[in-house]
């Protein structure tokens, strides 16, 4: 008998522990190689060997699940678990999240890492509260508009064909608040769109141009930070809260260090970038203060319309001025 209970005791332990175990099968548009991918795919291997193989990771990079919003649909049916996203395509679960993209908000990285220190959490919580868990937040860098012709006034980038990532509504409103009629595509459609000529101009940071190559149809750079840009890794919650808590903290724990060491590297890949595109011919223009003051003019009044629009709440816009007035009052070199 005390044998029998023994075999029921290990079959039933054996039973519960295979049913807290996770494969996740997760998504992205990185092309496998990259830097990104290298690190995610360590830290994936480092969650499989600290739970003893009860969590494994499937990651199908380079777009061969869709784009984000196929990626986010095919979450939705259960058929993927979570990918690695541009920010501004999970704005259905925290439209909030979409403030560090308000469009020349930041005039500095010293005026982000500030705000961020203060405002990731709620952008995390609140995704998680819309039924995603991301990990730490993946600075993608600051987007400089490029484009076949100079542009140094408002006036003057009335006349281009911007592309917009398809999709993304907000980039839309954005892009037609400064007189354009954006013209949205898919990521892998752009290089073809500007060999072509439907469009002449992208708003991208350096590292993205450069990597996708566009900065071979590409002959000037504004040099201007027009939006902040960042990427998060995001899991349905209900598949994330199927594993055990031991489990969850040692992913989220994992994760967040992965996505950490990304998001510090980001930024000196971008600054190399950004080099490496003057270098190969990129011309940069420098607008004048009149010009600079109708640029954020019009951005101002971009986001008053995304607020009226209820797009974006005006309790978030207000917290993140509120830490730039805080910032922009400190003494010169105090960031802290």
């Amino acid at each position: 008998m005390t044998k029998l209970l023994s075999i029921l005791s290990m079959v039933l332990l054996f039973t519960a522990t295979s049913a807290l175990a996770k494969t996740f099968k997760v998504a992205t548009l990185l092309p496998d190689g990259s830097s990104w991918m290298k690190k995610v795919r360590s830290g994936t291997r480092e969650i499989e060997q600290q739970s003893n193989g009860r969590i494994k990771f499937k990651i199908r990079a380079g777009g061969t699940q869709g784009t984000d919003q196929v990626v986010l649909s095919k979450i939705k049916r259960g058929q993927l678990h979570g990918g690695a996203l541009a920010a501004g395509s999970l704005t259905r679960f925290f439209p909030d999240l979409q403030v560090y993209n308000l469009p020349l908000t930041f005039a500095s990285y010293a005026e982000v890492d500030y705000v961020r220190r203060r405002m990731d959490q709620t952008i995390i919580d609140g995704l998680r509260d819309g039924g995603m868990v991301s990990f730490h937040l993946a600075e993608t860098g600051f987007a400089y508009l490029m484009s076949t012709k100079p542009v140094q006034s408002v006036d003057d980038v009335r006349k281009l064909r911007a592309w917009i990532p398809d999709g993304d509504p907000i980039a839309a409103e954005l892009l037609k608040s400064f007189g354009v009629s954006p013209i949205p595509l898919h990521l892998v459609d752009v290089l073809p769109g500007l060999q072509t000529g439907l469009i002449d101009a992208v708003a991208a940071p350096p590292v993205v141009a450069l990597a996708l190559q566009w900065h071979n149809q590409l002959e000037y750079l504004l040099d201007v930070p027009l939006i902040y840009v960042y990427s998060a890794m995001a899991m349905d919650e209900r598949s994330f809260a199927g594993m055990a808590e031991e489990d969850q903290r040692l992913v989220q724990a994992s994760m967040d260090d992965v996505f950490e060491q990304i998001d510090r590297e980001n930024r000196t890949d971008n600054q190399k970038a950004f080099d490496a595109l003057l270098s190969q011919g990129i011309k940069v223009v420098k607008p004048g203060p009149d010009e600079l003051a109708g640029w954020q003019d019009r951005a101002r009044k971009s986001i008053d319309d995304l607020v009226r629009s209820g797009e974006i709440s005006a309790g978030v816009v207000e917290t993140l001025d509120g830490h730039l007035r805080s910032f922009r009052a400190l003494p010169a070199g105090n960031s802290d």
